[in-house]
């Protein structure tokens, strides 16, 4: 093994099955996550430095925070002044494109999940949080295996409990393999305890939102997220022609298994008039992506 491959993530969303949206979002998005980036080792002092600067540049000495960015609130009200946001936005992709990051991440629509799992449990579905997490660092490891590397991981705090579940989740896929039912998943080639304990390097670790690779994880989250919804979000499709997504460097064979996890969505493409899936193959294009806003 050489260097290690480091996992960054972040959530969005609430991780339980019966909350309820506090507003009635007209795409329709309702769902759990957890994701955020892959980094080589070698590249992290590159994206501190990067985000250093970018910050340096705009005079910000506070985390760059997705929910606050996107709405104008909080640190960046002064978002909602249109020649600033003009600006800015714009800024922020060409950063975000240009760092040696992989996005990756774990969704659920919520709805879906409730929808399929909640006979089966009495009315009690299986906790998302868990599932999200074991097809994350499942997934995370097996890229970095594939570069003959091994796999750290970083989370960002949410709270003592929730923060003692990702630990305990960590040491449970490391004891005893993923826990989803083994007849059903055979064909996903899943990592048995064994190699969770040879991929993923001690516990998962805490970090505060001052960390700016997790700063980076946010914001590579929610358009991977909302992509679930709408495939043509312009974030996800800049990022996608990037390259900066697992699904951007996989063969297209591969994603369902290899990259952005995208579970339980049936009920919520069904709705659609037109059928919401992830883009096709990335083919790649001349020239630079076009400058889009989150």
């Amino acid at each position: 093994m050489s260097r290690d491959v480091h996992l960054f993530f972040d959530d969005t969303g609430s991780r339980h099955p019966d909350h309820m949206p506090t507003e009635d979002r007209h795409d329709g998005m309702d769902c759990f996550g957890l994701g955020g980036v892959l980094i080589d080792e070698e590249n992290v002092r590159a994206i501190f430095d990067a985000h250093r600067s970018f910050c340096g540049n705009w005079s910000i000495d506070y985390p760059l925070h997705s929910h606050e960015i996107r709405g104008g609130r909080g640190n960046f009200a002064w978002l909602k002044n249109p020649e600033r946001a003009i600006e800015f936005l714009p800024a922020l992709n060409e950063f975000l494109i240009g760092l040696p990051a992989i996005g990756i991440g774990a969704i659920i629509h919520r709805p879906g999940y409730v929808e399929r799992y909640s006979e089966q449990y009495e009315g009690r579905p299986w906790r998302m949080d868990k599932t999200a997490f074991s097809i994350l660092i499942e997934r995370s490891a097996k890229y970095a295996r594939s570069r003959g590397r091994r796999l750290r991981v970083f989370f960002e705090e949410s709270g003592k409990q929730e923060d003692r579940d990702i630990v305990a989740f960590m040491k449970e896929l490391k004891r005893e393999g993923m826990p989803f039912d083994g007849r059903n998943s055979v064909a996903y080639d899943r990592l048995m305890a064994d190699e969770f304990r040879e991929l993923v390097l001690g516990e998962p670790k805490r970090r505060t939102k001052k960390t700016p690779m997790l700063q980076i994880a946010d914001l590579y989250l929610y358009p991977m997220a909302k992509a679930g919804y709408d495939g043509s979000y312009r974030p996800y499709r800049a990022l996608m022609e990037a390259g900066r997504l697992i699904d951007a460097i996989l063969p297209a064979e591969d994603r369902p298994l290899l990259g952005i996890k995208y579970s339980c969505f049936e009920d919520a493409w069904s709705k659609k008039k037109h059928r919401v899936r992830l883009p096709g193959p990335y083919v790649g294009r001349l020239g630079r992506p076009r400058s889009v806003m989150l």
